[in-house]
């Protein structure tokens, strides 16, 4: 199968290209399916800027429940690529078979779950009466589609590991088209507003896991998914290398949930307000960590196969061209963050005082994001070895100063401050993380895998 075989390639740099150009097209078209439904949404007739606000305090709390796909396809990905670089196929398709039942057997109980306490979730996360009636509707609805998210989105990530980024791109692609077509349809045609954006993305989602699934049952790929083989050894060390992306996504997106929240109580007359700003502020910055996550976890699998292959030269040539990427990537989006923002905050909404504050917030935002390119890589490179006990520490880290400034401006600034909490945090920890890699990254490397249990 030459995709996986191109794995232990010598070109390392067009190898790199490879897999990092469609994996992060991938999710910068997955960014499309929450920014153009809240493009539409900002500009639907006479109640768009509170519907706005709405559906961006279920963001974070969507993004959330997501995290459980991660856990199982980040988590399982790794322990795939390193037994395909040991030429163990075997162990490969135990591992997807026990992740396909794993990632089916926890997306229904969160559903069940988030729908049954839905309202003090969103009340609690952020959402005032006045927009709590666009966030229930929003979120009841999507809530429909996530065991198809969960398990395409999950799934999808045994798809890229095989070296397929390019199916595993158009299983992305083909969601967002189906959400881009439709949204307009259903929000403005037939006059179903936030419900209509909602149904939008389960339709795509229901359409982006069938995709998959075609793909990995199908005859075409190296590692299918099986039946049988279930081992709960397996899934316990899938879920131990998982955890590192389930704890970063869940505190990323708890973050996210708790800022809103600190705009709610220290917003006053402001709040909705200030709700809506952040919710265009982060839509902007999903258009930096998404495609920025895409390369960093997309090329994870050139360090797994190359760790069981034991060839560690080819991991640090790999990592280089990495870093380069992703601080290029982040420094052209800070240039474009501090000259252009009104014209992204335009796309949302027309009014000049939301334009302007959301442009004023997204330059404090993106101050930091340079460094973010190394952090992402550093994180998810050890992630992709499977070195947990690095990665993990080092991210756990940035949360909690990204938490303790949340915490801590309001009480002494005015509100708008609460936006240096990211570029504090995009700033000391990844430095931290540098100097950690300098050190490890050898030892690393050098030891090989771990023994597997699968």
């Amino acid at each position: 199968m030459k995709f996986t075989n191109d794995l232990g390639s010598d070109n390392i740099k067009g190898l790199v290209w490879t897999l990092a150009v469609p994996s992060m097209l991938s999710q910068l078209v997955s960014v499309l399916y929450s920014i153009v439904d809240r493009m539409y949404i900002g500009n639907i007739p006479s109640n768009g800027t509170q519907a706005l606000a709405g559906v961006g305090v279920c963001g974070p709390i969507v993004t959330l429940i997501s995290s459980f796909a991660f856990l199982v396809g980040i988590g399982g990905a790794p322990l795939v690529s390193i037994n395909l670089g040991e030429k163990n196929i075997d162990a490969a398709k135990k591992v997807i078979a026990n992740c396909f039942v794993y990632i089916l057997s926890l997306a229904v109980p969160v559903t069940v779950l988030a729908y049954i306490f839905r309202r003090p979730i969103l009340l609690t996360f952020g959402a005032t009466e006045a927009v709590y009636p666009y966030a229930e509707t929003y979120f009841s609805l999507y809530l429909i589609g996530t065991v198809f998210a969960l398990t395409a989105t999950g799934m999808n990530q045994f798809i890229i590991t095989q070296g397929h980024s390019r199916s595993g791109m158009f299983s992305v692609l083909i969601g967002a088209i189906i959400n881009i077509v439709l949204d307009p349809i259903f929000i403005f045609a037939l006059h179903m507003g936030v419900a209509g954006a909602a149904i939008a993305t389960v339709i795509s989602q229901v359409a982006s896991c069938a995709f998959v699934l075609c793909v990995l049952f199908g005859k075409h790929i190296e590692v299918p998914i099986t039946f049988g083989g279930y081992d709960l050894k397996v899934i316990g060390r899938v879920t131990s290398i998982g955890m590192s992306a389930f704890l970063i996504i869940l505190f990323d997106n708890v973050m996210l949930i708790s800022l809103n929240m600190m705009l709610q109580r220290y917003g006053g007359d402001n709040s909705d307000m200030l709700l809506t700003c952040n919710t265009i502020v982060q839509s902007f910055e999903l258009l930096i960590t998404m495609p920025l996550g895409g390369l960093t976890m997309g090329t994870q699998t050139i360090l797994g196969y190359n760790l069981g292959a034991r060839r560690p030269e080819k991991i640090l040539r790999a990592q280089r061209y990495i870093f380069v990427i992703a601080v290029s990537f982040c420094a052209l989006m800070t240039l474009a963050a501090q000259t252009i923002p009104h014209l992204f905050a335009g796309i949302f909404t027309k009014e000049p005082e939301y334009i302007a504050m959301t442009a004023r917030l997204i330059r404090i935002y993106t101050l930091g994001t340079v460094l973010l390119g190394m952090q992402y890589e550093i994180v998810d490179g050890f992630t992709g070895m499977g070195v947990v006990k690095i990665a993990l520490p080092l991210s756990v880290f940035r949360k909690v100063v990204f938490f303790a400034c949340i915490f801590i401006l309001p009480r002494f600034l005015p509100i708008e401050q609460i936006f240096f909490c990211e570029p504090i945090s995009d700033i000391f920890p990844p430095l931290v993380s540098i100097l950690v890699y300098a050190l490890t990254i050898k030892r690393v490397i050098n030891r090989g895998p771990q023994k597997q249990t699968a």
